[in-house]
């Protein structure tokens, strides 16, 4: 097949095999250039096929040499349809793992179901024994409670009141002024339900009540901050509340360990292009801007330079560092007053006449695009691909 992008909204509806494998074999090259890390030898991850979960996944495998099990709901090609680029990145992890001689496997399914979470312990007590790593990167817009069945969907609104703001169409450049209406009761519940630390903390007591923890584990979910220009749709509105919650279950989780001397942490982290970063609204328009001026900077991180750096210099210290709150800062990058200050007096002058001069518009779309597959410049998108992959060590339930 020929795989063309398309587009609906702020997702691509096609994924490109070869370029999500180029993707996931330059993260691959980026962590053994770096060198190893000390970390851990059993590595399960919960949301490992895009973003940040297969960031992590990387570096403890090609970086620790660690044994990973990754979980995920992805769909293989069917038809006319391409597979999702999650599976044709976990199918190409798989391969790379594969060849490196690293024990490696994948669980395809629905990663809040009781039935997940039955078949990877199953996996751990068959394939490793114990666990000395948990990741919890799971990223979706709806989940079904494992115990009452009620079906949840999150939303992206303020709280307490309406919200207008700039925002960018980052396909056509176009910038205009959005208002989003506050969130009722219900949907701040439901956001929490499914974006919260509700599903973190079943993981986590389920794994520890079959004794498949090692003394020590640890584990990180992943947040996001973010400045005050964003809080109204963000830290301070339906996601925030979530975040919030989320961050919350670090300690309960933390205290539930302690028999194990166990420690649960969140990570912030930085702006990111992400297929979740993309749906919210005024915050690709700050993406563009923060981009231009941190790559001018040269502090600029992607995905797995960020995930790098946080398991080398932050999760396996003795201590480990963290801000008051007890949270991992690896976006402090991003958050210096120098970045920010400039970031303000550009959202000021930005509109759709001077966005290409003020802003990476350019890169961010490049950057939207590449997690799909495309663009990417050694690829000839023209030839025909395989696109209905599969593999082993992956198994759907």
């Amino acid at each position: 097949m020929i795989v063309k992008k398309k587009t609906r909204g702020f997702i691509c509806t096609t994924a490109h095999p070869v370029g999500c494998a180029d993707n996931v074999s330059k993260q691959i090259d980026y962590v053994k250039s770096k060198g190893p890390i000390d970390g851990s030898n059993k590595v399960l991850v919960i949301g490992a096929s895009t973003g940040y979960g297969l960031a992590s996944r990387i570096v403890q495998a090609f970086g620790a040499g660690a044994d990973t099990l990754g979980v995920f709901y992805e769909r293989q090609a069917s038809g006319k349809r391409t597979g999702t680029a999650g599976w044709y990145n976990s199918v190409a992890f798989e391969n790379e793992a594969l060849k490196a001689g690293l024990y490696s496997r994948s669980l395809n399914g629905d990663a809040f179901s009781d039935e997940m979470k039955e078949k990877v312990i199953q996996v751990i007590r068959q394939d490793l024994g114990k666990i000395d790593m948990v990741v919890y990167s799971l990223a979706s817009p709806k989940r079904m409670h494992p115990k009452t069945g009620v079906l949840s969907s999150s939303v992206l609104k303020p709280i307490g009141g309406a919200y207008s703001n700039k925002t960018v169409d980052f396909h056509t450049g176009d910038i205009s002024e959005i208002t989003i209406e506050p969130a009722v009761e219900e949907e701040i519940k439901d956001t929490v339900t499914v974006m919260g630390g509700e599903d973190w903390q079943l993981w986590m007591k389920a794994l520890k009540e079959a004794d498949v923890l090692a003394e020590g584990v640890k584990t990180v979910a992943y947040s996001y901050i973010g400045p005050e220009l964003t809080h109204a749709v963000y830290r301070q509105g339906t996601i925030g509340r979530a975040k919030d919650h989320l961050e919350a279950s670090a300690g309960i989780i933390t205290d539930d360990l302690k028999d194990l001397s166990g420690q649960a942490f969140v990570s912030v982290n930085k702006a990111l292009v992400t297929q979740s970063s993309s749906a919210i609204p005024v915050v690709p328009l700050y993406i563009s801007l923060l981009y231009k001026i941190m790559k001018e900077k040269d502090i600029h991180e992607n995905c797995i330079e960020q995930c790098y750096r946080l398991f080398d210099d932050f999760m396996y210290e003795e201590t480990t560092p963290v801000d008051e709150s007890g949270r991992i800062r690896i976006d402090d990058l991003e958050m210096r007053d120098d970045v920010q200050e400039t970031v303000e007096n550009l959202w000021d002058q930005v509109n759709s006449e001077t966005l290409s001069d003020l802003s990476d518009i350019e890169g961010y779309r490049t950057e939207f695009y590449q997690l799909f597959g495309f663009n990417i410049d050694h690829i000839d998108y023209e030839q025909e691909v395989e696109v209905d992959l599969v593999h082993e060590r992956i198994h759907t339930l």
